[in-house]
């Protein structure tokens, strides 16, 4: 249990295995209200490991104030960015996945500020119902949107791991993180994972688990052990994150929310609207 504020409050586990395949893990992982987070380093020799390790460093670095809102995030993006193009070394390019939420107000009430680059997702697991909130960065999800894809194809597809946006591996220095406003209320359980689960795992068997977890830690070691019976390919990191309470209205704490809102893109959801 972590009682950020005593007016919201959330519960959170964290797991992560290496898996069968991989000689090591390079996930990264962080959990520290306001903010949660998972790294998926891509490289191998080029150091992704190292990448994903920066990318958590900067977040953690930066966790000092009592919410996580989109200027913050901005921030430590564009740090975490600019760190990790640092680290390449000649024709090696390490680079990372990023996805995670944070806590926050809007006009005082309490919002989760999901965000992500690259193909590591976040979903929501709300009354018996599973949402991926994320979109993915990836060439099997353009297909995908254009109707060229199914699901189900894009799962098996031989360029399913090839990612359009990330921090680092030789993309653009800072690259568009996108965000979305989700309302907390008491019963959420939030997921955040790399692809070692969603790529191992059916949304039908991460429903179940969710379902079935009395709490957050069993949630995320059951779902990675999951990942593990499936096969176990890639490195698997999850972080769970369920909402204890949240109350309608939290002060006036949050004073420039238009500003805030501004900074957001167009594409911005906010669940249940």
């Amino acid at each position: 249990m972590a009682e950020h504020d005593s007016r919201f409050e959330v519960a959170f586990g964290m797991a992560s295995d290496v898996g069968h395949v991989r000689a090591h893990n390079e996930d990264n992982a962080y959990a520290s209200p306001p903010v949660f987070l998972v790294a998926d380093g891509m490289g191998g020799h080029a150091r992704g490991d190292v990448a994903a390790a920066q990318i958590v460093e900067e977040f953690r670095a930066s966790n000092s104030a009592q919410w996580f809102d989109s200027p913050s995030l901005h921030q430590v993006v564009e740090r975490a960015a600019h760190q990790v193009a640092a680290l390449q070394d000649g024709s090696a390019a390490p680079g990372s996945t990023l996805t995670g939420l944070g806590m926050t107000l809007v006009d005082g009430s309490p919002y989760c500020l999901v965000f992500n680059i690259g193909d590591s997702r976040t979903y929501l697991f709300e009354e018996d119902e599973l949402e991926q909130l994320t979109v993915d960065h990836s060439r099997v999800q353009e297909l995908v949107s254009a109707g060229q894809l199914t699901v189900e194809q894009a799962r098996r597809h031989p360029q399913r791991n090839v990612i359009t946006r990330a921090l680092g591996a030789g993309m653009p220095d800072v690259p568009e993180v996108d965000q979305w406003l989700v309302p907390a209320s008491s019963g959420q359980r939030f997921l955040c994972c790399s692809d070692g689960l969603h790529g191992e795992v059916e949304d039908a068997e991460i429903a179940r688990v969710l379902r079935g977890a009395a709490d957050p830690q069993s949630a995320a070691q059951r779902l990675v052990d999951s990942a593990l019976e499936a096969g176990g390919r890639d490195n698997v990191t999850v972080i769970v994150v369920d909402v204890v309470s949240a109350a309608g209205a939290i002060g006036d704490e949050y004073t420039d929310a238009d500003a805030d809102a501004q900074t957001l893109p167009n594409a911005v959801l906010e669940a249940g609207s």
